[in-house]
């Protein structure tokens, strides 16, 4: 297998999440009055509705298997890079996963609720499970050939002077000629086509971020499928991001249109399957809480849904 972003010595950079975001924080100009992560974005563009039940009402999520499972990947594959790149194999992953999920679990008590104490053949089928889709992971890289910049890191910038943009990418990896890819792992459960778009739209969140606060646009937005063993590359160009930029800003301005009005509706599709939420959807005969009176009223720079509960919660 061959790669053209060899080891780049010395390129790794520890996650230090707490600071990271403080960092972001402090930096953020005086002009700013909003933020917005692809989550979010993402959230509003698929449906409106889905968008208020999560960023206004706030309304709690209860973690499925297949979340946990990406999470637990994403979480192995940020460790991986740890170890010297010649430690980095097939074996060393697995040996990750039952350690890494002991972690989670630990710093999110709510996933220890996905089975049951007695369902200890469940538990070991879903290791089995994240140990799998880490093997097709080496099926489509050599990790032993990588040295990334940045691993799930916190990247922001202000477009339009008011709207910050911000998340966290899964990786980036940077050339000996400086050329940037962004990479995110996909390990979903639901139908891959309904998300593609999903996943293309944030990966070119991430490279409006970089190419606004580094000048260079992106070589290549990757996304790696490990349950398919699949790779799907874009290569994305300054007038496309000078159009996503527009788009941005015109959805958030969307939201706070809507916002003002206490109007989001929904937009049923097939992703319905896979809400939390149906019960309070009026498409399936739900009725939503009443809108909360101070959803104006929060620190614009607090998103909560600026990073998911956990790596990889949202695919």
């Amino acid at each position: 297998m061959s790669d053209r972003w060899p080891n780049l010595p010395g390129m790794t950079a520890e996650p230090v999440i707490d600071q990271q975001q403080a960092r972001a924080t402090a930096e953020v100009p005086a002009t700013v009055r909003a933020s917005l992560s692809p989550s979010r974005a993402a959230d509003f563009k698929t449906c409106p509705l889905l968008y208020r039940f999560r960023s206004i009402d706030r309304l709690p999520e209860r973690p499925s298997v297949e979340q946990a499972r990406g999470t637990l990947v994403h979480a192995v594959l940020e460790r991986l890079f740890d170890l010297p790149a010649t430690a980095r194999t097939p074996e060393a992953a697995g040996d990750l996963v039952a350690p890494q999920w002991d972690r989670l679990v630990a710093e999110q008590p709510e996933l220890a609720g996905l089975f049951d104490a007695d369902d200890a053949a469940g538990a070991a089928e879903f290791l089995r499970s994240a140990a799998g889709l880490l093997r097709g992971y080496f099926t489509v890289e050599d990790p032993r050939r990588l040295e990334p910049a940045e691993r799930e890191a916190l990247i922001s910038a202000v477009v339009d002077d008011e709207l910050l943009i911000r998340g966290y990418l899964d990786r980036l990896d940077v050339a000996p000629d400086g050329a940037l890819r962004v990479v995110d792992y996909k390990t979903g459960g639901a139908p891959r086509e309904a998300f593609e778009a999903r996943a293309l739209f944030q990966l070119k969140f991430y490279a409006l971020v970089l190419w606004r606060t580094r000048g260079v646009v992106p070589r290549v937005l990757r996304l790696l499928y490990l349950k398919d063993a699949e790779v799907c590359d874009y290569t994305p160009d300054a007038e496309e991001l000078r159009r996503f930029e527009r788009t941005v800003v015109a959805l958030w301005q969307a939201i706070e249109a809507a916002t003002r009005r206490q109007d989001f509706r929904p937009r049923p599709s097939r992703l319905c399957d896979w809400c939390n939420h149906r019960a309070l959807c009026p498409s399936f005969g739900g009725t939503p809480p009443p809108f909360p009176a101070d959803a104006g009223a929060a620190d614009p720079l607090v998103d909560a849904r600026s990073r998911p509960a956990a790596p990889g919660a949202d695919e």
